[in-house]
């Protein structure tokens, strides 16, 4: 199904008289009418958003240990605390919303390690928690204040199932990459429509905060791609959702919205930004997105290298049962999908750690080399080894039609990589194909300890090992965690 240009902005009349604006497009009323009446009643999408939601506070956890991400978190004015105001899980500050948005959103993203969706346009759902979890926790200490009741975790989680389903289903089928465009425009969509839900935006006031989401500003894709690859990656979906925090405040002080913003003639989202097409829809929003999200759960890589990581894993411990190790690869052929060659197929230097976690030779010389791959290994002291880069230039991808086609088929979601290593002496070993990793839906049973396992790692890095067991005592019991205040939950993580 598609929203086409059903309602071109331009005269209404034949004498080209102005008759007042064009009734709101219907993208933006479906996200409006969906985040305002749908009951999730999915049981399966809250467990995984309960999941979701450990995985991706965790991996805010571990980029702390890491200065280039830590030097952007904080009051733009040193020493500023906000009365009220969110507090920042892992850290000492309490900030205005917005202003948290970006903080938890930065330590979110940074090291590559939360959920992804994969389909006509990429992404990472999670990314949306930075602007849902600061403003819940902004308005339960403002209730609070004011001796009104506080949001509880389950609106939380009701937020990030609704936000993963808005980016995930405008992510179906509509490419924005092959525009030029940075997924992070679904992440500022996305939390702009769970965020006014919870400022109690009307469905007008909600509808003008969309359209303000889409005429924004939009990134580009540059700092993601060679020869520009930087650490902006890193830190652009904290800027969405932050930015999303802002625009729908404005929102509710009653800015004003623009009806037609995606199908207005000339100086439309779509015709200025989308060579002209519409968005097309796969499916009505529901639950689905958050019920068949990819959690990263081995690698802090690229998703889609995610496979190729594990089969070298493997053909690490073949090598090494054979009395062989990387030292002796002659060749390596990775047969993968159209995805993973258009986005992490890299040959050449790699500058920096944003270059080399977008680098699917890197992503699979690291661990045929030393049986790991850590977010440790893309800094520049590993980096430096020259077996790493010796053994990139032996690594070639090849595209296999199928895997792509699985890949998009909606009853599959593959993402699949097989690895053929040919040694010096000309022995070929058998290839290691690995289809779905280990973050899959098709691999829960097996995936979902092992999450449980990462976010305890995590925990372990920044707290006490008392605060550790307050934590995990309510993050692991569903019913109590949606039960607790928002304000209460972040309390016990700051």
């Amino acid at each position: 199904m598609s929203a086409g240009h059903s309602n071109p902005s331009g005269p209404s009349s034949p004498s080209g008289q102005w008759n007042g604006p064009p009734p709101p497009d219907a993208v933006l009323t479906d996200i409006a009418d969906y985040v305002l009446t749908y009951e999730i009643r999915s049981d399966l999408a809250f467990e995984t958003a309960r999941h979701c939601l450990i995985d991706t506070l965790g991996c805010g956890f571990e980029a702390l240990s890491y200065p280039a991400c830590t030097k952007l978190l904080g009051p733009i004015v040193p020493g500023t605390i906000v009365p009220n105001g969110a507090k920042v899980p892992g850290t000492p500050y309490q900030l205005d919303p917005v202003q948290a948005a970006f903080s938890l959103g930065a330590m979110i993203r940074w090291l590559d390690f939360n959920d992804t969706w994969l389909a006509a346009e990429w992404g990472h759902p999670s990314d949306n928690l930075g602007g849902i979890l600061m403003t819940a926790d902004w308005l339960s200490r403002t209730a609070i204040a004011q001796g009104q009741p506080p949001l509880t975790m389950r609106h939380v989680l009701a937020a990030m199932i609704k936000a993963h389903e808005i980016q995930g289903c405008l992510a179906l089928e509509n490419s924005f990459n092959q525009v030029g465009l940075d997924h992070v425009v679904l992440v500022k969509v996305a939390s702009t429509a769970v965020v006014g839900e919870m400022l109690g935006l009307s469905r007008d006031e909600l509808i003008n905060a969309l359209s303000l989401a889409f005429v924004d500003g939009q990134s580009l894709r540059t700092y993601r791609h060679a020869p520009n690859t930087g650490s902006r990656k890193s830190w652009a979906a904290g800027d969405a959702t932050s930015r999303a925090v802002r625009l729908a405040l404005m929102a509710r002080a009653g800015e004003m919205g623009y009806p037609s913003v995606l199908t207005a003639r000339t100086w439309g989202f779509y015709d200025v930004l989308f060579k002209g097409k519409p968005f097309v829809f796969q499916r009505p929003y529901g639950s689905y997105v958050m019920e068949n999200v990819l959690f990263k759960i081995a690698f802090p890589a690229e998703f889609h290298a995610q496979t190729a990581a594990e089969a070298a894993m493997t053909l690490h411990r073949q090598l090494a049962a054979m009395g062989r190790s990387a030292q002796d690869i002659r060749s390596v052929k990775i047969r993968t999908h159209a995805a993973a060659i258009r986005i992490i197929d890299k040959q050449g230097p790699l500058a920096n750690p944003a270059d080399r976690d977008h680098c699917i030779q890197y992503m699979v010389a690291v661990p045929l080399l030393f049986g790991r791959l850590t977010a440790a290994d893309y800094e520049d002291d590993v980096a430096a080894d020259p077996r790493i880069d010796a053994l990139r230039a032996k690594i070639v991808c090849e595209e296999d039609p199928q895997f792509t086609r699985d890949y998009h088929d909606p009853d599959k979601r593959s993402i699949a990589n097989g690895l053929s290593v040919t040694l010096a002496d000309g022995t070929t070993l058998d290839e290691v194909l690995v289809e779905y990793p280990i973050g899959h839906k098709r691999r829960r049973d097996e995936g979902i300890p092992l999450l449980v396992e990462k976010f305890r790692t995590n925990l372990a890095r920044r707290f006490a090992a008392r605060a550790q067991a307050r934590i995990l005592d309510v993050a692991l019991d569903r019913q109590r965690l949606e039960a607790m205040p928002v304000h209460q939950f972040v309390d016990l993580m700051v």
